[in-house]
């Protein structure tokens, strides 16, 4: 190829790329609308699915029985002051709980059902301190200086204090340890990166051992290298049980039912997904402002313009128009006038069901920028 060609095919490149934007503008848009889904009530959906026959319990129970070679690894992992983090496809509550019973009988316990969407991280540092303080009381052989301050409800206590207290124990061995059991550490009520923190720092007191299950395929970008390294410590098991998730789905509305506002973030996160990030910037602007004022009858369209623009998400109105358009269009976004004259924005969601969607967009905007695999992870092969 010579030279020529090359430049022939490099404008060719170029000129199809340009085509391309100026086709994108005028493409045919979806005519998709919030209303024409089809979903059922949710308690007939969980009948049904409660009648549903389990396939291959006999090949899944075996598989759980092979694990049971590993547990004496496990627990050498957890003596040397490593972490075990449990991930692959189906449910690892009974494969954890089946380990903790088994092979940390010397040790105490402590279960924490991630899984579960109004899970309190002060609620369960507060209930891990009690349980390592009658630990202490029992292996002290002298009372402690300390004891009359470290009888204080632990519930009256903050988090930093119950962390304090977690982080300096007076017996530092690992012949006295607590191994906390977490079902699901990237469960919703813990996804958050505050939540995530004080876990981390709990991993790393002296006398606690965490051991934990993922299932979300972003769990690693819930940690950076100083937490996984460093205080989770973490050591990574791949343990596909092919289970089905029976007590922890119970927990979470399903998708083609209806009647919660959990269920109706997620609708509007179908046709979200659909339009472009701009489109999906501006409505975040939206629905940030919508629940920061909540008295008011909706946002400004100027309001809306200025700080769109300032965002870069738009140059021009018309521009605002048309993503406005496409919302209007999806029903995800409806106008009515203030008392001032002044058309105003606002999306006929409840405020909960926002947050819900905020969270959700969060969660599909990593997603689409993040790869798991690239995550530090450091995994070990049965």
């Amino acid at each position: 190829m010579d030279m020529n060609d090359a430049d022939d095919e490099e404008f060719g490149f170029s000129r199809n790329y340009f085509l391309a934007k100026e086709l994108g503008g005028s493409a045919v848009k979806s005519h998709s609308k919030l209303s024409d889904i089809n979903i059922v009530d949710e308690q007939e959906l969980r009948e049904a699915l409660s009648n549903i026959e389990p396939k291959h319990e006999k090949e899944i129970e075996d598989l759980l029985s092979s694990y049971k070679s590993l547990y004496p690894r496990w627990a050498f992992d957890l003596r040397c002051g490593l972490g075990l983090l449990m991930y692959g496809f189906g449910s690892k509550k009974t494969l954890l709980e089946d380990f903790a019973s088994t092979s940390l009988t010397e040790y105490s316990a402590f279960v924490i059902n991630g899984y579960l969407p109004t899970i309190n991280i002060k609620q369960v540092l507060t209930s891990l301190a009690e349980v390592l303080w009658d630990q202490l009381k029992t292996k002290r052989r002298t009372p402690s200086k300390s004891s009359s301050k470290d009888q204080q409800p632990y519930s009256s206590r903050s988090v930093e204090d119950l962390l304090a207290f977690l982080d300096v124990s007076e017996d530092r061995t690992s012949e006295f340890l607590v191994c906390v059991i977490i079902h699901n550490i990237d469960g919703p009520g813990l996804r958050d990166s505050e939540t995530q923190q004080y876990l981390a720092r709990v991993a790393s007191c002296p006398n606690i051992r965490i051991v934990a299950s993922i299932d979300h395929v972003n769990a690693p970008l819930l940690w950076d290298k100083k937490m996984v390294h460093t205080q989770f410590n973490w050591c990574w098991y791949h343990v596909p049980t092919f289970a089905p998730y029976k007590i922890e789905g119970t927990f979470f509305p399903l998708i083609l039912s209806h009647g919660n506002t959990t269920q109706t973030a997620k609708n509007a996160v179908i046709v979200l997904q659909s339009l472009t990030p701009n489109a999906q910037g501006v409505f975040k602007i939206l629905a940030e402002y919508q629940l920061s004022h909540s008295e008011e009858e909706g946002m400004p369209i100027d309001n809306l313009f200025a700080t769109c623009r300032e965002r870069f998400l738009v140059g021009s109105r018309p521009m605002l128009n048309s993503h406005l358009t496409e919302f209007k269009d999806h029903e995800l976004v409806k106008t009515r006038r203030h008392s001032d004259g002044q058309d105003c924005l606002y999306i006929p969601l409840t405020s909960e069901a926002l947050e819900k969607l905020l969270v959700e967009m969060t969660h599909f905007t990593a997603s689409a920028v993040g790869d798991p695999s690239s995550a530090q992870a450091r995994n070990v092969n049965s």
